[in-house]
């Protein structure tokens, strides 16, 4: 009985402590990937979290070669997890995507995604 309820406390500390973690809407995929080279003037942008996140109060920017950034209309969340832009204009240098999504428990994520077009 004692260990069973040993066993009990200590698996819901932990779950507890674990929980935060959870909430966290983590970058899974990018398209353009980081680091890539990609050509035209026009690029699909799609990004794909480990949790459902909320495209209306989500944003995707792109910063170009001359520092500016930009913020690209989400045009679509083609399943709970993932949103589509489109990134047009593109003139050959560095760029960065830029992104915030809130996740469906409410936490904020941020992040950004270098690649490079010819």
């Amino acid at each position: 009985m004692y260990l069973k309820r040993a066993v009990s406390a200590w698996a819901a500390i932990i779950l507890f402590c674990a929980w935060p973690a959870w909430g966290h809407a983590i970058l899974m995929e990018a398209a353009p990937a980081a680091k890539a080279v990609v050509n035209g003037k026009k690029v699909p942008v799609r990004l794909r979290f480990n949790s459902r996140v909320d495209g209306r109060r989500s944003r995707v920017a792109l910063v170009g070669p001359n520092g500016r950034e930009r913020v690209l209309p989400i045009s679509g969340q083609p399943s709970p997890d993932t949103l589509t832009a489109e990134a047009e204009g593109l003139a050959p240098g560095q760029y960065t995507l830029r992104w915030q999504v809130l996740a469906a428990d409410g936490h904020i994520t941020r992040g950004e995604v270098p690649f490079q077009a010819q």
